[in-house]
């Protein structure tokens, strides 16, 4: 049997298993979770172990190393996430919308499941946790394609994921993790009616691909290139606050500032502002006009001129560019330029600009005086999160429950005919 024919075949079950999802109450799947995250602990030296073996094969310097890495701080971070969705309200059977016809006929449009969902990543460990447990919770099966660099990782995972599966009287193909060979994302990319919709999280390449091969739904998430604007009126010791967290709280993370746009009035404060991010060793690039205020005054080896190819860039590492502009429209238009649209901010303490670049800007999330790293499910209330949607069909921002859910209309008569 081919790689291709072992696939179609799991997935038939995959496809078995979140039918029967729906006879499962909300109080048996929080058990679930509630169990899984209470093994994360015991489990983690073994997990950690071969985590260890796919950071082997990643060079250190690598921008998706961090991403890669599990420890066990993250791991009970992990959990409590986990046990974050156990909190949350079941999202399915939600009625939107009830009424009478003149006729007589009950209608109302209630959330059901996606069914199954297909996770396409890249480097991240921790997003086969998160799928998991936001999939189960909104009655959805799960099928994972992680990249070969966290191979060791996910089969760790979905091993303990199955074990408490199977010991809680649940089917183990509830989720089904794909092999690692490029040759098995094609496969699962052309899953039609066995895969009801596919949301890739990783590189701007990997969604390009998915999104160009795909013959099943796509949903974008993942590519974040950031923006945060320092306006005429912004304050200096807010901006540099603001631009710090951003830029190295997790700078390998989509939410992570890429290009700092600066008022050309405020290039002067410019050397303040960058000061914090010389300790934590990032490189500005430059433009021409704002190389000068930190030249001398910024350390040299970290300091370079900006190409063209430093904008529009998700650098995912201690790397920031520096755009100056005159005015808002400026700082509009590079934004709507090279944005991915996924999160951008602005630091103002003029409300006019303030309001009109909240107005103006087409992202999923937009900020004002505060940082980007908050794009984030946890953050936001959510539990953990599948991804962030940077389209605008369907979902935008954070992927949680609601997100997972579609709907459909039940019709009840008592006999009524149509004429």
């Amino acid at each position: 049997m081919t790689m291709k024919d072992t696939i179609l075949d799991n997935l038939v079950h995959v496809r078995e298993a979140s039918r029967l999802l729906a006879t499962r109450s909300e109080k048996e799947i929080n058990g679930i979770l509630l169990d899984l995250a209470g093994r994360i602990a015991e489990r983690a030296p073994i997990i950690i172990e071969a985590n260890q073996k796919d950071l082997d094969r990643m060079d250190p310097n690598d921008p998706k190393y961090d991403r890669l890495l599990l420890t066990e701080e993250r791991l009970k971070a992990i959990a409590a996430d986990i046990e974050n969705v156990v909190t949350l309200p079941a999202p399915t059977g939600r009625i939107l919308e009830q009424r009478t016809l003149p006729n007589g006929l009950e209608l109302r449009r209630q959330t059901v499941p996606l069914g199954v969902i297909g996770i396409i990543y890249e480097s991240r460990p921790n997003v086969t946790f998160d799928v998991f447990a936001l999939c189960l919770k909104s009655g959805n099966a799960t099928v994972l394609k992680g990249g070969s660099d966290a191979r060791d990782s996910n089969i760790a995972i979905v091993n303990l994921i199955h074990e408490v599966l199977l010991d809680n009287g649940m089917n183990a193909e509830t989720i089904y993790l794909l092999p690692a060979e490029r040759e098995a994302a094609g496969v699962m990319l052309n899953a039609v009616g066995s895969i009801d919709i596919i949301i890739p999280r990783g590189s701007q390449q990997l969604i390009d691909y998915v999104r160009t091969h795909s013959t099943v739904p796509v949903i974008e998430t993942g590519a974040g290139i950031v923006h945060t604007y320092f306006d005429a009126s912004g304050e200096l010791d807010m901006g540099r606050q603001i631009v710090l967290n951003a830029k190295t709280r997790r700078p390998s993370v989509c939410n992570a500032l890429d290009t700092l746009i600066m008022h050309r009035d405020q290039l002067n404060d410019l050397a303040a502002i960058a000061e914090p991010l010389a300790e934590k060793q990032v490189i500005i690039f430059a433009d021409e006009e704002a190389y000068p205020s930190l030249l001398g005054r910024y350390p040299s080896e970290l300091l370079q001129k900006a190409e063209e190819k430093h904008f529009g860039t998700e650098f995912l590492s201690l790397k920031m560019s520096v755009k100056t502009v005159g005015n808002l429209e400026e700082a509009l238009a590079h934004i709507s330029r090279y944005s991915s649209m996924h999160s951008e901010a602005i630091i103002a303490t003029d409300p006019e600009v303030r309001d009109a670049f909240l107005q103006r800007v087409d992202a999923a999330v937009v900020y004002a005086n505060t940082s980007t790293a908050f794009t984030d499910g946890a953050q936001f209330g959510l539990g953990a999160e599948i991804g962030i949607s940077t389209q605008k069909l369907h979902a935008r921002g954070p992927m949680a429950l609601k997100e997972l859910c579609t709907y459909k209309w039940i019709i009840e008569g008592n006999g009524q005919v149509r004429s």
